[in-house]
């Protein structure tokens, strides 16, 4: 009787193409990867929070071989030098990218296109520190 292989949840990802970053980073060291509700997340990303995000799995026995690999990605943003992304008020190089509505025409904008299940195309992004919380471009 041949045995089933057995995976296992790694991460969950808010949209498919942060998974599949993930997915080419885990293959390129020979981790067999599964995601899963990739196509539910793709169809209509509002519907990610309800199925609990798009799910990256792999086998069992490679669990921690995986772990150890992403953890060699940094979870900060760099900036086109690859240096990581300093935080004008602390000093601080934890900052990450967020999306930003910053005037009432980026909010109605940003309403319309969630009413007619569009992507949002009016929203700025800004570097948002994890240390202290502050907001800049």
């Amino acid at each position: 009787m041949e045995q089933e292989e057995q995976f296992q949840l790694l991460r969950r990802f808010q949209y498919s193409s942060e998974a599949i970053i993930y997915q080419g980073k885990l293959e390129s060291q020979g981790i067999k990867v599964f995601i899963r509700d990739n196509h539910v997340v793709d169809t209509n990303p509002l519907y990610s929070n309800a199925v609990g995000g798009v799910k990256l799995y792999v086998r069992s026995e490679d669990v921690d071989l995986a772990n150890q690999i992403l953890q060699e990605i940094s979870l900060y943003s760099v900036d086109d030098h690859n240096k990581l992304v300093k935080c004008p008020n602390c000093g601080a190089e934890q900052a990450e990218m967020v999306t930003s509505i910053g005037s009432l025409k980026m909010l109605i904008a940003y309403a319309i296109s969630v009413l007619l299940v569009l992507l949002p195309f009016f929203t700025r992004h800004k570097y948002k520190c994890a240390n202290c919380k502050f907001e800049f471009n």
